[in-house]
């Protein structure tokens, strides 16, 4: 009888380590690996938004990079957690909040954003896994509540202008009174437009998408129907069908699609989920570019989606193994 009772427990114990009955799924994925070529695929971005914009975005990365970690682990150690700092979450998140600024950005406002993302967003709730919005769009929203001015001071490829703001596609079709001064798709393609630093090079940014697909890092439906509803959305709200092309090329549609909407910790956990947040993030997207306030809408559309995710987890979980009905 005493040997059935231990064999019935839920978590056996044995040889120092916890380990659950069967069914087991072995995987070789650590958080670090992914996180590896998560860096791995922004690289080419990176290197395409020092090419655009110049040598003094590599301030901006790593002063975002530096506050992420260092936030963290102070953090961390501060209310006597496992320090988990080499699991290169935090580099990613940084990473991420310096694509999603302009080129002009003071520093001190991308650390403001790095320690808001860190601290309040990510740690507060538990650390990695426990964060229910994605950090680095969090203190984008936030850095552009608190600064819009300076978080829509956008600079042209190249170089910056003094004191001029430069206008974004996207800011030329809201205003509609200038469609001349859209730049070519061809330069849309390949990046050389305004905008933060790190969302302009469409190419750039499907390269390392493809990277994580081929990696088996994201689901390439994800960014796909995300895309594709916006596309569809965006003329049925009234976008002539001439300007679909700059739409999804313009703005942070790829960036989001392709590394914000499939982050694992915020996003939803099932199949159906993940195609119901995508759907969900394409419309949102198109109604706030269309009539929303501002010409961009993809950080909101996808925060708010993350505040979406646990009904949506709710109503698409799947039954447990060896559930009965």
């Amino acid at each position: 009888m005493g040997n059935n009772k231990q064999i019935n427990e839920n978590v056996l114990q044995g040889n120092g380590r916890f380990v659950q009955l069967a069914p087991h799924i072995r995987s070789k994925d650590t958080v670090t690996n992914i996180m590896r070529d998560v860096i791995i695929a922004l690289i080419p971005a990176i290197l395409g938004s020092i090419y655009f914009f110049g040598m003094g975005v590599i301030g901006i990365y790593l002063t975002s990079i530096i506050f992420c970690v260092a936030s963290e682990y102070i953090f961390q150690r501060a209310t006597k957690k496992e320090v988990q700092i080499k699991d290169l979450s935090a580099v990613v998140t940084g990473i991420l909040l310096a694509m999603n600024v302009p080129a002009n950005t003071p520093f001190w406002m991308v650390a403001g954003g790095s320690i808001f993302a860190m601290v309040f967003v990510k740690e507060c709730f538990g650390g990695i896994g426990g964060n229910f919005v994605n950090p680095a769009l969090a203190a984008r929203a936030m850095l552009m509540a608190s600064w819009p001015d300076l978080m829509t001071n956008y600079s042209p490829p190249g170089g910056l202008v003094d004191g001029v703001a430069y206008a974004t596609p996207l800011s030329i079709i809201k205003d509609g009174s200038n469609l001349d001064a859209l730049p070519s798709l061809s330069q849309m393609f390949i990046g050389d437009v305004g905008g933060v630093i790190g969302e302009t090079s469409a190419i750039l940014l499907l390269v390392g998408a493809l990277y994580l697909v081929v990696r088996k890092v994201i689901d390439w439906k994800v960014p796909l129907i995300y895309i594709v509803v916006t596309a569809v959305m965006l003329p049925i709200l009234g976008l002539p069908t001439d300007l679909i092309a700059y739409e999804i090329l313009g703005g942070g549609l790829i960036l989001g699609a392709c590394f914000m909407a499939t982050d694992y910790s915020s996003t939803p956990a099932t199949q159906k989920g993940k195609i119901i947040f995508a759907v969900g993030c394409g419309i949102l997207t198109a109604i706030m570019r269309i009539h929303g306030n501002m010409a961009e809408g993809v950080s909101y559309s996808i925060l708010l989606m993350n505040v979406a995710t646990p009904v949506i987890d709710r109503f698409t979980k799947t039954k447990a193994y060896g559930e009965a009905d």
